[in-house]
């Protein structure tokens, strides 16, 4: 019986400990079909706002075939200290767009650090600002990315369908001399119609 009860304590510790785990996997995610238009969420004094913006600037899921839209993750620091962001949070994957079914249909950046190779690897967020990482998916006259991507040419129009893009990271910052690591993952599925 003492077999027993100690086994089972140790399957439920272990069920419990596993179970904060599956917390910082949580994907926060929106869809075409419903009001939302923007992922918010606060972590650690920051709050990430990641979302589709159309042509004239607005928070959008849905899209007319042909029309631009832009990726948009911003950063605001609503803490009382400064902020020290590492850019190693934007990998590979970053706004990597994908068809339903996972077609990998391309990031809209070239890379990044382009002609900014002489700026610091590093990100520094004021008190109460807000840094911004848009990058449109098609390069023309009127939008060009923010800093530190770069793009030297343009993505094909996506055709009528539907595609989501992640981002999965691990972001990485430092604030009174401390270091946090957030794991994100955010999901924007939307619609070219």
């Amino acid at each position: 019986m003492r077999k027993f009860i100690f086994f089972s304590a140790i399957a439920l510790w272990l069920f419990a400990a596993t179970g904060c785990d599956k917390e910082d996997e949580q994907i926060w995610e929106i869809y075409p079909d419903r009001q939302q238009t923007v992922i918010e969420h606060k972590m650690n004094g920051i709050v990430f706002k990641f979302r589709l913006l159309n042509e004239q600037g607005k928070p959008a899921t849905v899209f007319k075939e042909g029309e631009n839209f832009t990726f948009s993750l911003s950063l605001n620091n609503i803490t009382h200290s400064d902020i020290s962001v590492s850019t190693d949070f934007i990998n590979d994957n970053f706004y990597r767009v994908y068809r339903k079914y996972n077609t990998d249909m391309g990031i809209p950046w070239t890379g990044i650090w382009c002609e900014f190779n002489q700026k610091p690897k590093e990100i520094e967020i004021a008190s109460s600002m807000t840094k911004q990482f848009n990058c449109p998916w098609k390069l023309t006259n009127d939008t060009r990315p923010d800093y530190p991507f770069c793009m030297s040419k343009s993505r094909e129009v996506l055709t009528k369908g539907d595609y989501y893009t992640v981002i999965h990271t691990d972001f990485k910052y430092i604030t009174n001399k401390k270091q946090f690591i957030e794991n994100i993952h955010f999901k924007i599925n939307f619609k070219i119609e």
